[in-house]
């Protein structure tokens, strides 16, 4: 029966159904099998080419050309048939190979080829460089390029507002000022970094046999070289080979991925909240859509409703990517079953991410700046300039600055000609009193506007 998307139990394929489709080709069942065979499909071409396996090949073009096929026109009615294999005999790998062994038996010289599909491996051998390659392919064709985008939007919004000043809150408490533009760049910096590290975790992956020491294969072809054989064929996929495993690959390149997204998501999340928070002090006004209701029973209100919802989603993201960096790499002596469960949702904890970048970047969108909030705010806290003050005090040798101006402003509301008047009376060099003056808690930025625009 087809699947009501009324009836999911994922939202991932019922409301955001339409938010992750680029992730179902990869992360699907569909998507795993397609990689299965293509692992299988790559290790049969590479046995062909060994010259120490002559059982094998060399390959005809008309082989190579059918084999190729099975891979490039992989389709649902081919994963369909895989399944109802499985369904037959109960293993999920072992009917990849079945389905091969049906479409090469009926393919021009095939001979018995069929026996050596799957040839010295164990089922661990094709899933973990399956589980690899789309783990690779979501985060470069998906996830990388999506960060990309989110990161040029903050990169404008850096530049454009570079020199909106606005008052800082330390603890929640009027601080020195900053300005608009420089807390995106503050954000972007950590999001560059983290996106790097991301980008350059390796995507490992082993193909050594039942417990890793490629011990079938060197009992029936005593002779090779297996070692480089495996660790060529792994990087012929485009993966970086681990030499040293049991029946499994370790997962710890998995646990660094799930972490360093993780990072990602974090400094995504810790960016709603603080945006949040300007739209409920009116720092920021978000776009109206004709027709949409922001509460069911307040009609004035326009909820921040993007960012709240990538907050949530970003959660649910990180508690499902924490769960498998700390789960994936416990293993039960040579290997237990456990991960595999776990590894079947990462699509799931990949969507989450996806969903909160696409609500997120929708939040940026809708943006407006409203500059006479942000003015007016700043123009009431002219205590922030104490800092400024006691540290010109400071250096002319002042006594006691910072006690001076700790009596003067500590909690108590600081006017414009107060603090003037407090200047004046200073014994410092006219020039020092005078920039004092005409210091205002706008102008009052330090190096604000260029670090905004600086390596951004």
């Amino acid at each position: 029966m087809q699947l009501n998307r009324l009836r999911a139990l994922s939202p991932s394929d019922g409301r955001y159904a339409d938010q992750v489709s680029s992730l179902r080709d990869i992360f699907s069942e569909y998507g795993l099998i397609r990689f299965r065979v293509l692992v299988e499909v790559r290790w049969l071409q590479r046995m062909a080419d060994e010259p120490g396996i002559p059982e094998v090949g060399p390959f005809n073009s008309v082989m190579k050309f059918a084999l190729n096929k099975i891979v490039d026109e992989f389709s649902m009615d081919d994963a369909a048939r895989i399944k109802e294999i499985e369904a037959r005999i109960n293993h999920d790998v072992k009917a990849v190979e079945y389905f091969l062994r049906e479409r090469i038996g009926s393919s021009t010289d095939a001979g018995n080829l069929g026996d050596f599909i799957h040839f010295g491996c164990t089922s661990e051998d094709i899933n973990n460089l399956a589980y690899a390659l789309m783990l690779r392919q979501g985060r470069d064709s998906v996830l990388l390029p999506m960060m990309r985008d989110l990161q040029a939007k903050m990169r404008s919004m850096a530049i454009d507002y570079a020199e909106v000043a606005m008052l800082s809150r330390t603890h929640g408490q009027p601080a020195s000022p900053t300005t608009v533009g420089k807390e995106f760049a503050n954000v972007l910096a950590r999001l560059t970094s983290a996106r790097d590290r991301f980008s350059s975790v390796p995507i490992r992956g082993k193909f050594n046999g039942a417990v890793g020491n490629f011990n079938a294969h060197v009992v029936a072809y005593p002779d090779c070289d297996w070692p480089e054989i495996s660790r060529g064929f792994i990087e012929s996929l485009g993966l970086d080979p681990n030499m040293h495993t049991t029946q499994i690959e370790p997962h710890d390149w998995i646990a660094d991925y799930a972490h360093s997204l993780m990072r990602y998501n974090t400094v995504m999340l810790d960016f709603c909240r603080d945006v949040w928070g300007y739209i409920s002090l009116g720092y920021f006004k978000q776009r109206v859509a004709e027709g949409e209701v922001g509460s069911s029973t307040m009609p004035h209100k326009v909820n921040p409703i993007d960012f709240e919802n990538a907050e949530g989603n970003l959660g649910l993201a990180n508690a499902m990517l924490d769960h498998m960096a700390l789960k994936l790499p416990i293993s039960r002596w040579q290997r237990d079953l456990s991960d595999s469960t776990v590894q079947r949702n990462y699509g799931v904890a990949i969507a989450y991410a996806v969903i909160a970048m696409q609500s997120l970047s929708k939040g940026l969108n809708k943006l407006q700046i409203n500059p006479e909030v942000i003015a007016r705010d700043i123009d009431q806290n002219w205590e922030v300039l104490g800092e400024a003050i006691q540290t010109v005090m400071r250096r002319y040798g002042v006594p006691e600055p910072y006690e001076k101006l700790k009596s003067l402003t500590r909690g108590r509301a600081i006017t414009k000609d107060r603090l003037h008047e407090f200047i004046a009376a200073l014994d410092i060099p006219d020039d020092a009193r005078q920039r004092l003056l005409e210091l205002t808690p706008a102008t009052y930025i330090g190096l604000a506007a260029q670090l905004a625009r600086r390596d951004i």
